[in-house]
């Protein structure tokens, strides 16, 4: 298992490298605390923005963190080929404290979108959220006895839709 993380550690530095974007990864677990709970307890990769420029910074951060998601889709697929699935580490790629920063964001948005569902008993949609990212909302609102959710659309238009239970 270590020898997987330190190959995911190996395949971001060189990708990194090969983008122009030299720099050290470091494998660190993301602890839970009162205002931050870590919705996948895997491996994040942590890029070290010590020695990077501030356009590899805008670079690395730009479009609301899609490098930093084609980065991490990369990872789990190339890093998981092959690899029977019980077996399989999911990592996240995290890049200045981006990740749980926008967890927070997302926690807040499923709240806000839970009760007005509960309130109005409307359905509702959430869009502009990435595959990882709908995952994330779905897990956040599994807390929530009366809703459901799920996905529906086709990329780069897919959507998840958050409604009541008894609709």
């Amino acid at each position: 298992m270590e020898q997987d993380l330190t190959r995911g550690q190996q395949w971001l530095e060189t990708v990194l490298a090969l983008m122009g974007t030299p720099t050290s990864v470091k494998l660190s677990y993301p602890t839970q605390t009162a205002e931050m709970t870590i919705a996948d307890p895997s491996p994040w990769l942590v890029i070290d923005e010590e020695k990077l420029s501030e356009q590899q910074v805008r670079a690395l951060l730009k479009d609301q963190g899609k490098t930093l998601d084609a980065l991490q889709y990369l990872a789990n697929t190339i890093l998981n080929l092959e690899v029977p699935e019980p077996e399989q580490t999911a990592y996240t790629i995290e890049f200045k404290g981006y990740r749980q920063q926008r967890e927070k964001e997302l926690r807040v948005l499923a709240e806000k979108t839970a009760w007005q569902v509960l309130e109005t008993g409307e359905s509702a949609e959430i869009k502009a959220l990435s595959g990882a990212e709908r995952r994330q909302v779905h897990q956040f609102l599994q807390q929530y006895d009366g809703l459901e959710s799920w996905s529906r659309g086709q990329e780069p238009d897919r959507r998840l839709v958050v409604q009541r239970k008894d609709n």
